[in-house]
């Protein structure tokens, strides 16, 4: 049995682009309910709603920050919202805004976050979420028992995108609500990272580097690879915490969730902390010296050998074919 309706908490990371993390979210909603609504807290809504209705929010419900932090506004007017239009769930991504809001919105509302979830399912009223524990180890079912609105927090990937045919979501303007102090954080500058190539959780193939590689000076053959393989560059929590490289290229439990048609992994051992970040990829390749490395068991293709021996045949096998 279906829920009657599910909202989305919507997000963009470029003028007219909803997150792939939104579009997983609204396909999954599409599954699960009769309606399916979204919140947009942004200046561009009217672009946004392309997306959006495209992977089946038929209403976007739309509030401008402004230059306020986004957190306290949007979760005041949500929970203004939600008195009037009683949706059953509310699906939020584990970005940053979306795990500001919903903390906000469940203390507005008093009612329980369902966090990390990886799935969704409602059979009449037992609605679960799905999630992974003691380290992606075990998977176990949540059950709400409290009134509705179910607030549930998705890991990105959860769910796979598809776009669900429909014209642009109706935009309904919202109304700022008073929320006192917490409101008076301003945004007062903002500083995009530069970046070449896709994206790592959007990357078709990505590349990752661990420990084994060395040193932070061996990165650059992780880089040339995922490079010539048009590709993204990720890594290991081992050698973001050794200084190697940024967090923005960590995989993991703690760091991004990806699955890409190719994950090439070197000189990853395979801590159960990347594997949860990187198993769902559907073909995976591990380079690594020893045999027992933990990274063969879900590898698709393995390849027992020293990283620097086997990278630079890699990279000059792709180069002579270019």
């Amino acid at each position: 049995m279906a829920l009657s309706k599910v909202w989305v908490f919507a997000e963009s990371d470029a003028p007219g682009k909803a997150t792939s993390m939104t579009c997983e979210m609204l396909t999954k909603a599409r599954e699960v309910a009769d309606t399916v609504e979204a919140f947009y807290a942004g200046s561009d809504a009217e672009s946004v709603a392309g997306p959006v209705g495209e992977h089946g929010a038929t209403t976007m419900y739309a509030f401008d920050p402004g230059d306020s932090l986004i957190g306290p506004p949007a979760a005041a007017a949500l929970a203004d919202l939600i008195g009037e239009h009683q949706p059953d769930a509310i699906f939020f991504g584990a970005s940053y805004d979306g795990r500001d809001v919903v903390g906000r919105l469940s203390a507005r509302l008093d009612s329980p976050v369902l966090s990390n979830g990886m799935s969704f399912e409602a059979d009449g009223d037992a609605v679960k979420v799905g999630t992974a524990i003691f380290g992606g180890n075990t998977l176990v079912d949540a059950t709400y028992k409290g009134p509705k609105p179910h607030l549930a927090l998705f890991r990105p990937k959860s769910f796979t995108a598809e776009p669900g045919g429909g014209g642009p979501a109706q935009v309904v303007p919202v109304k700022a609500v008073d929320t006192g102090h917490a409101g008076e954080a301003r945004v007062l500058d903002r500083h995009v990272a530069e970046q070449e190539g896709p994206k790592l959780e959007d990357a078709a193939i990505v590349v990752s580097g661990g420990r084994g590689l060395g040193g932070a000076e061996n990165y650059q053959l992780v880089e040339s690879l995922a490079k010539l393989l048009k590709g993204a560059a990720g890594a290991s929590r081992a050698i973001v915490d050794a200084g190697w490289v940024p967090y923005s290229h960590q995989v993991g439990q703690t760091g991004k969730t990806v699955k890409p048609k190719v994950y090439i992994a070197a000189g990853i051992s395979g801590a159960t902390q990347h594997m949860v970040g990187m198993k769902g990829s559907d073909n995976i390749i591990a380079i690594n010296k020893d045999p027992e490395a933990a990274i063969f068991a879900i590898a698709d293709l393995g390849i027992v050998g020293d990283v620097h021996k086997v990278m630079p045949k890699l990279i000059e096998a792709l180069q002579n074919r270019s």
